[in-house]
């Protein structure tokens, strides 16, 4: 894609210096990095003196890009399920490796089934009681809550 103006040999655009156009406009003369500083305070009596002209004000720089990539939901769901699929893949090879028949008695219930199979069912019912306690604490976690906000409101 052409601006219209051409780079020189090598593909390095050379900056232009004071006094030089730059695309049809003349370059202003900056002023220095660091002013000189004046030689400590005025005398009583007498004002400083002001600077012969205004020094121009820089332009912002622009906003470089952050080094640190922002974390969005998306991201995060997407870190979820790329996780969930390598377990889910872990735990189909579990069962697959482990298809001997074994013999489960509960509460007076007999039956044979694989060994991942019974593993996994152990597991899972594990994980909704676990799942079913923390419901409940957290309930119990909002109703105090609650209950303390109505205190402070009635106060």
């Amino acid at each position: 894609m052409s601006t219209g103006q051409s780079m020189p040999a090598g593909g390095v655009e050379r900056q232009p210096q004071t006094g030089e156009e730059y695309a049809g406009q003349p370059v202003a003369k900056s002023s220095p990095a660091n002013p000189p500083a004046t030689q400590g305070p005025a005398a009583p009596g007498t004002t400083a003196a002001a600077p012969a002209t205004p020094t121009p004000a820089a332009p912002p720089p622009a906003a470089a890009p952050s080094a640190a990539p922002r974390v969005t939901r998306a991201g995060v769901v997407w870190a979820a399920v790329v996780a969930a699929l390598v377990l889910l893949i872990l735990l189909i090879i579990f069962i697959l490796q482990n298809q001997e028949q074994v013999a489960v008695r509960y509460l007076g219930l007999e039956g044979s089934v694989p060994l991942g199979m019974a593993l996994f069912i152990a597991s899972v019912t594990g994980g909704v009681l676990v799942a079913i306690a923390g419901g409940a604490r957290i309930l119990q976690l909002r109703y105090n809550a609650h209950r303390s906000r109505l205190g402070q409101t009635r106060s």
